[in-house]
């Protein structure tokens, strides 16, 4: 398991990838903190 056919990159630039998975977790998130504020707000 050799990573020696992949480009050298810049570890603190976020892949493409990482960016749409960081978007998708952050969305679900937000998704469930902000109901559960609603939640608790209307009760």
């Amino acid at each position: 398991m050799s990573d020696e056919n992949k480009p050298e990159r810049d570890p603190r630039k976020p892949t493409p990838t990482q960016i749409v998975i960081w978007v998708v977790v952050g969305g679900v998130g937000l998704y469930f903190l902000g109901s559960g504020l609603l939640g608790i707000l209307s009760h």
